[in-house]
């Protein structure tokens, strides 16, 4: 082969090379504007979450960032953990118990606000014809839940309380549709259940609840976030957690409006919404060290019965300028 047919050669493939490298650049580029300049919220069927996304005011506030929001629904708080941990989405809400089971699996979530205790909005409930009539006649029988959701704490607590072990029940791992369908043609003895699957339930079924929360555990709802998105847009978390406490504080003055808001979105009756909102906790407030000291003793307890598997901190899934606002 000539020299200059090999010169030739090599000069057209460091084009080529030249012209992939700059391909490869300009979708990298793309990717980081397209992260920074958009918020993918993970939400449940119920909560704050649905209210914002209802009223739109969160798309305004951010428009004036450049700032666009995406909306994406889960069954339940694990399952939108998994979303955050693979990162399909930069934000969401859930219970206590969901973090740390995602915590123990390595997602590199954090804490970033909370909302008050909400201890009535989480029961065990029986059927209404039920002969069961308090929690010590769990014993053998099998419950319904959604593992490593808030009511798999409440579970283990209530359980505890009466001097029952939970390895002396028969714990059915379902999400809220499945354990509803499970409840209803008897195929489980008890259901643990939160709002307002909890009002349906009542209301539609006529469920009874034999304990909730109340005195046991405060059923705090948490906001986070992947630390990479919290670490590069805290002024965007920031201003989404303004925005939800905004419509909390519209939601507490204004719970048949907001049961009127929520209808067309969850399609439940108002009434069965009303009595859903009126157990829950409103207000964002930073995490602090006694919330944070509470999902430690949840940590702590999900270990003791091999439940995750490993010990974990939930100190390590807070920033350090969180956990300074947060000291009183």
């Amino acid at each position: 082969m000539s020299n200059c047919l090999t010169t030739k050669l090599r000069n057209a493939t460091l084009a080529l090379f030249l012209i992939l490298v700059a391909a490869c650049l300009m979708a990298f580029a793309q990717t980081a504007n397209l992260s920074n300049n958009v918020i993918r919220i993970g939400y449940q069927k119920y909560g704050t979450l649905v209210l914002l996304k209802a009223r739109g005011s969160l798309e305004k506030r951010l428009a004036t960032m450049h700032v666009e929001v995406q909306w994406t629904e889960f069954p339940a708080g694990p399952q939108l953990l998994e979303g955050l941990n693979v990162g399909s989405i930069d934000f969401g809400t859930v219970g206590e118990a969901p973090p740390i089971f995602a915590q123990a699996a390595g997602a590199d979530l954090i804490y970033v606000g909370n909302e008050p205790p909400a201890s009535a909005a989480e029961a065990i409930v029986v059927p209404k014809n039920s002969s069961i009539k308090n929690l010590s006649e769990l014993k053998g029988k099998k419950v319904a839940l959604n593992k490593g959701s808030n009511v798999h704490y409440l579970l283990v607590k209530l359980l505890e309380k009466k001097g029952v072990k939970y390895s002396e029940i028969e714990p059915i791992y379902l999400t809220p549709a499945d354990a509803r369908a499970a409840f209803e043609r008897g195929s489980v003895d008890a259901w643990a259940i939160w709002e307002p699957f909890l009002a349906a339930a009542q209301r539609q079924t006529g469920a009874r609840i034999i304990a909730d929360g109340q005195g046991v555990v405060s059923n705090h709802q948490f906001f986070l976030a992947s630390r990479a998105y919290a670490q590069r847009r805290a002024d965007v978390v920031s201003a989404v957690l303004e925005e939800v406490g905004a419509v909390d504080e519209w939601a507490k003055s204004n719970t048949k409006d907001a049961a009127a808001t929520l209808q067309p979105q969850i399609g439940l009756d108002e009434p069965t919404l009303d009595l859903a909102l009126s157990r829950g906790g409103y207000g964002v407030k930073p995490v602090t060290e006694a919330v944070m000291a509470e999902q430690q003793h949840i940590a702590d307890a999900f270990y003791d019965l091999k439940l995750i598997p490993k010990r974990i901190s939930v100190r390590d899934a807070t920033l350090p300028e969180t956990r300074a606002q947060a000291k009183p």
